[in-house]
């Protein structure tokens, strides 16, 4: 039997966020921008997992996000900021996530609206809380 406490993970707030706020998203490239948001989060919280994941699979997370990322169309400020939250998390560790997530806090909010930077900037807070 396991602890349903260490199942649950402190950012999935956001996560759930911005879940909603891609279901009442009209298709286009708004759309694209949360769901890559969102996908963004999902690595994210795998680099604060308790223990933390062997280098091998955390490659292989960071590098199926970039491929996954090229195929959205995403405005082009988001793209930009994306592009770099994808070369901090390829250092695999959560001070690297932390800042990340930090530095998409902006882009999101003028590109796709106050919700998405809300969400992005209560994933950003819980990563800054979780670094050592």
């Amino acid at each position: 039997m396991t602890d349903e406490g260490a199942l649950a993970r402190p950012w999935e707030p956001a996560a759930v966020a911005l879940a909603d706020l891609l279901s009442r998203t009209a298709r286009g490239s708004k759309r694209d921008g949360v769901f890559a948001l969102w996908l963004t989060v999902r690595v994210a919280l795998d680099f604060s997992l308790t223990p933390p994941l062997p280098d091998r699979a955390r490659r292989r997370r960071t590098g199926a996000l970039e491929r996954r990322l090229a195929s959205l169309t995403v405005p082009a400020p988001l793209r930009r900021a994306l592009t770099a939250a994808l070369a901090q998390l390829q250092a695999g560790d959560a001070p690297a996530a932390a800042l990340a997530l930090t530095q998409l806090v902006a882009p999101a909010r003028d590109t796709l609206g106050a919700e998405a930077g809300d969400a992005i900037a209560l994933a950003a807070r819980v990563a800054r809380s979780s670094v050592p």
